[in-house]
């Protein structure tokens, strides 16, 4: 299974949480602590995505581990964002390996990442409703690009993240019983989460945000989500609720 994170609060490096905290995203791509539904590492890709003072989207991303590129650690050190996305992916079997396949998905100002696979693929997701220009124009033919699609149409008719997230849950358990769900979607002013068959955890103090898959250190004010939940957040709230409510 793949690993993200989410940050919303004053600008901070992206070397921070992705390179330089004791259990950084790039230490959880070749030493992650769950791996509950199979893979040992995830280095089948990875991807960083920010928002600049402006507002605008700036995204990067590779086929390659994170650990792999040397130049990286510096060039996330010089960056400074108040919001940002990032994931490692380790690809279900029979899935491509491309920059194209690596979350975060993008567009319309948001952030996507999926943890988890779609039982039955792709024959239990052949039935769910997808406009066919989306589904003609996938990133990537893939589980993960496919729930990003699911979200961004219902996003695009102004459904709040939140219930966007629920809505697809609740959509795809249904067509493919089993599935791990944990969803990720920011517009760089709210965080929206779900915990569906893996773990997430939360880290709020005044004025700031990170949610990750894995806590990044060993400090007590991380706390894990229930499984089974919707989180939403900003950087002054944290509020959780059942996915199926």
């Amino acid at each position: 299974m793949c690993r993200h994170l989410a940050y919303l609060g004053p600008p901070v490096p992206l070397a921070g949480p992705l390179f330089d905290a004791p259990h950084s995203l790039e230490r959880q791509s070749w030493a992650p602590r769950d791996m509950r539904g199979g893979g040992t590492i995830n280095a089948d890709g990875f991807g960083i995505g920010w928002y600049t003072p402006d507002g605008a989207l700036v995204r990067y991303r590779r086929d390659r581990p994170l650990w792999s590129l040397s130049d990286l650690p510096a060039l996330a050190a010089s960056i400074h964002a108040g919001a940002f996305l990032a994931a490692v992916r380790s690809a279900t079997v029979g899935m491509p390996i491309t920059e194209t396949a690596a979350a975060p998905f993008a567009g319309d100002g948001w952030l996507f990442s999926h943890n988890g696979r779609v039982t039955g693929w792709p024959d239990s997701a052949a039935a769910l409703p997808v406009p066919p220009r989306d589904l003609l124009t996938l990133d990537a033919p893939t589980d993960s690009a496919l729930l990003w699609t699911l979200v961004r149409t219902r996003l695009r008719t102004g459904m709040p993240l939140d219930a966007a997230l629920a809505d697809v849950v609740a959509l795809v358990s249904a067509a493919a019983p089993g599935s791990r769900l944990n969803l990720l979607v920011t517009d760089g002013t709210t965080i929206a989460a779900t915990t569906c068959g893996h773990s997430l955890s939360v880290h709020a103090e005044p004025g700031r945000v990170l949610v990750a898959s894995e806590p990044l250190d060993p400090s007590p004010a991380w706390q894990p989500v229930p499984d089974g939940t919707l989180l939403t957040a900003t950087a002054t709230t944290v509020n959780l609720r059942s996915v199926e409510s």
